[in-house]
C-alpha cells in the first residue's frame, strides 16, 4: 500500500513538472529587485520564452552605455531579450507575438498598453511590493515604511486596465522593524516576492488558484486606501516642525535612495541613519542643532531631536556621524 501510494505521488509529481514546463512564460522587468524574481522562475524550470527590459541607457562620467540588471542576467543565462522602445511599436508585438507565450510576469517594469497584458492565453500576472489594495503606485515601499507601518507584503495579481487594480492571486505579509530602512525592506522583499511569485507560478499552472477581487477585500482598521505616488524632490525635504517619529520615518523611508535632506551652512545634507529621542514635550523653544563636534549632531523636531547616524554633504563620499564630525568644525 505504501508502495503504491509513494507511486501515485511520483507520477503527480511528474505530471506537475511537465505541466510547469510546458507553461511558456515572457518575463518583463528592468531593475535588481526583479532579477531575484528571474533566477526563482529559472531555478523552478520554468520555460522563460523572452526577457523583455529597458533599451541600453549612457550611464556614468563617460555616458558608456549600460545594461538594466535584468538584461545581465538574462544574457548570462542564455535567455532570448528584446529591448523595445515603444511598447505599442507594430514589430515588437510581432516579435512578442511570434513568442507564443501562454503567461506574461511583469516584476518593477514600466505600464503595459492593453495590446501586450492581453496577449497571452492565461493572462499577464504581476508582483507588487504591497499588500493590495494598500499602496497601489510606484513607490509602495517607500511610503509604507515614511507611513511608520509596522508591516508590509507582496502581492501576486492579475493585470488589468487600471494600475495596480486586477484580482489578486496570492500575498504574503512580514513585519517592518522600527529602525529598518526602505532599502533594507526592499532587499528582503525581493526575495519573499520572488518565492511568492514561483508559488504563483506553480498554482496557475496546476489550475490551483483563485483569483479574489481588490474590492471584496475584507474591511480593517487600515481600510482607508492609502497611496504609493512617485518620489518628488519636494517629498524628500525634511520639515523639522514635525515630530521626531515623522521626521526618522521619512529619513529611513527614503533611505538609501533618493535620501531625505536639509541644509547645513547652505549646503545640502543628505541624511540616511537616525535616532530618535522623544520627550513628548511640544511648544518649547529648542535649540535647532546641537553638536560636540566628536561624537553626536542632533535636530530639533517638534518633541524632542533627531540624532544623525549617517550623512552625506554636498561634495562629498556617504558617511558615518563620527567620521563626518573628525573632518568638519562648526563655528
Amino acid at each position: 500500500m505504501i508502495k503504491y501510494e509513494l507511486k501515485i505521488k511520483e507520477q503527480e509529481t511528474t505530471t506537475f513538472n511537465m505541466a510547469l514546463a510546458a507553461l511558456r512564460i515572457v518575463f518583463m522587468g528592468t531593475p535588481e529587485f526583479a532579477v531575484a524574481s528571474l533566477d526563482a522562475l529559472v531555478k523552478a524550470g520554468c520555460t522563460i520564452v523572452g526577457v523583455i527590459t529597458a533599451p541600453d541607457k549612457p550611464a556614468g562620467r563617460g555616458m558608456k552605455l549600460t545594461e538594466s540588471a535584468v538584461k545581465k542576467y538574462a544574457v548570462e543565462h542564455g535567455l532570448n531579450v528584446l529591448q523595445p522602445e515603444k511598447l505599442k511599436n507594430a514589430t515588437f508585438l510581432e516579435e512578442l507575438k511570434s513568442l507564443h507565450a501562454d503567461l506574461q510576469i511583469v516584476v518593477a517594469f514600466r505600464m503595459l498598453p492593453e495590446s501586450v497584458w492581453k496577449m497571452p492565453s492565461k493572462g499577464t500576472i504581476n508582483l507588487h511590493g504591497s499588500l493590495l489594495p494598500q499602496y497601489r503606485g510606484a513607490a509602495p515601499i517607500n511610503w509604507a515604511v515614511i507611513n511608520g507601518e509596522k508591516e508590509t507584503g507582496v502581492t501576486t495579481f492579475k493585470l488589468k486596465q487600471e494600475i495596480d487594480t486586477g484580482d489578486i492571486l496570492l500575498q504574503e505579509s512580514f513585519p517592518i522593524g522600527d529602525n529598518e530602512t526602505a532599502g533594507e525592506v526592499h532587499d528582503r522583499m525581493k526575495e519573499i516576492g520572488a518565492k511568492l511569485l514561483v508559488k504563483t507560478v506553480i498554482g496557475l499552472a496546476g489550475n490551483t488558484l483563485k483569483e479574489t477581487s481588490q474590492n471584496s477585500q475584507p474591511a480593517t482598521p487600515h481600510t482607508i486606501l492609502k497611496h504609493a505616488p512617485k518620489i518628488f524632490t519636494e517629498t524628500c525635504k525634511i520639515d523639522w516642525t514635525k515630530t521626531v517619529a515623522e521626521v526618522h520615518n521619512l529619513i529611513r523611508g527614503l533611505s538609501p535612495f533618493p535620501g531625505a535632506f536639509t541644509h547645513l551652512k547652505d549646503k545640502m545634507l543628505k541624511i540616511y541613519r537616525s535616532d530618535k529621542n522623544s520627550d513628548g514635550q511640544t511648544g518649547i523653544d529648542r535649540p535647532a542643532m546641537q553638536t560636540d563636534g566628536k561624537t553626536f549632531l542632533k535636530f530639533a523636531c517638534a518633541d524632542g531631536y533627531i540624532f544623525v547616524k549617517e550623512l552625506q554633504l554636498e561634495g562629498k563620499k556617504k558617511m558615518s556621524i563620527e567620521d563626518f564630525l573628525r573632518g568638519h568644525s562648526f563655528e
